[in-house]
């Protein structure tokens, strides 16, 4: 595959600075489409988004910035997007140009709350994006830890091994190791699933339960992400993997989840408008988890974790008493 395609990330937050930054290490050129025209300046000249991710240290000789989404669609062969999925349709509604001939690679780890689908999946029934053209980047990855250049795995999924491999490449380096998979709904539905644990695992932080509790809930919720991905998609898959197992072990347990910091608050009794307010970031797994409740509640897998996250966030339910009976559940 031609090293001239061109690539453009579409996204101003700290996942969207971090995979710039992968691509650089590869790239002359990369395409990076975000809203702020003060944060694009800013990065000409002091080579670090301002707002998000400062600490990592980009290359503006090789960027292409605008904030012209349309632009940016023509510009690139790979459109990688790390919009958060609350607002991924108002800016898809922006596009007017033509998807033909794009490929599409999500590295948003949520759901699209007006469709109720995972991102590729949204662009396929939506957009009319064939799954061939659509590809899937997920963890265990920080965003924090690539800008400190500290070593992270990533998985590329398409069900085109070419495309996945070629967008592996572009993000490897020597502290970035990249494997590729055709799983590409198993692995997004992992990416989502793993925050509606994260917000599990920072409730129960934050009502007190130490470190036993805590192993005892991330081996159960592995096992929930299984029964619930087979209901959706089944296929051979090894659960283990790192893009399942060891994505959900990164969010659930790193000072860096703000999934895991959303929840931890909620455990410490802050209403969910307080929590996300001071969080002044979105926490991905909130959506997530009225969007899996609701799937669930057709597929009827055994997911006593996700029910009862829904019940704190959804329906105002005492987090303690609902931890409380969460504990008779897992074993």
């Amino acid at each position: 595959m031609s090293s001239k395609l061109k690539i453009a990330v579409f996204g101003g937050g700290s996942w969207a600075t971090a995979i710039v930054k992968m691509l650089c290490e590869n790239q002359n050129e990369i395409g990076w489409y975000m809203r702020n025209n003060y944060a694009m300046e800013h990065i000409k000249i002091n080579k670090h988004n301002p707002n998000y991710l400062s600490s990592a240290e980009l290359h503006p000789e090789k960027l292409f910035l605008s904030n012209d989404i349309n632009e940016m669609v023509d510009y690139a062969d790979y459109l990688i997007f790390v919009i958060p999925s609350a607002f991924l349709k108002d800016e898809l509604s922006k596009i007017s140009t033509s998807f033909k001939g794009k490929v599409i690679f999500s590295a948003i780890k949520g759901i699209v709350p007006e469709s109720g689908l995972i991102v590729g999946e949204h662009f396929h029934e939506k957009l009319q994006i064939p799954y061939e053209n659509i590809g899937i980047i997920t963890g265990p990855c920080h965003a924090e830890e690539v800008a400190m250049e500290r070593l992270s795995y990533l998985t590329i999924a398409c069900t085109d091994e070419k495309k996945a491999a070629f967008i592996a490449k572009n993000l490897s380096s020597r502290y970035i190791k990249t494997k590729t998979s055709d799983d590409i709904i198993g692995t997004e539905y992992a990416a989502m699933l793993k925050n509606i644990y994260a917000i599990a695992a920072g409730i129960a932080h934050g009502l007190g339960y130490g470190d036993n509790f805590q192993s005892v809930l991330m081996s159960n919720a592995i096992r929930e992400m299984k029964r619930f991905i087979k209901k959706i998609h089944k296929m051979k898959r090894n659960i283990n993997n790192s893009a399942y197992l060891g994505d959900l072990l990164v969010t659930g347990y790193s000072t860096f989840s703000r999934n895991r910091m959303f929840g931890n608050m909620i455990g410490k009794g802050y209403t969910v408008k307080s929590a996300m307010m001071e969080m002044n970031m979105v926490a991905e797994g909130y959506y997530a988890t009225k969007s899996a409740f609701k799937i669930n509640e057709k597929n009827k897998a055994k997911t006593p974790i996700i029910e009862t996250v829904y019940a704190i966030l959804y329906q105002n339910k005492d987090a303690k008493k609902e931890f409380q009976k969460l504990v008779d559940d897992l074993d």
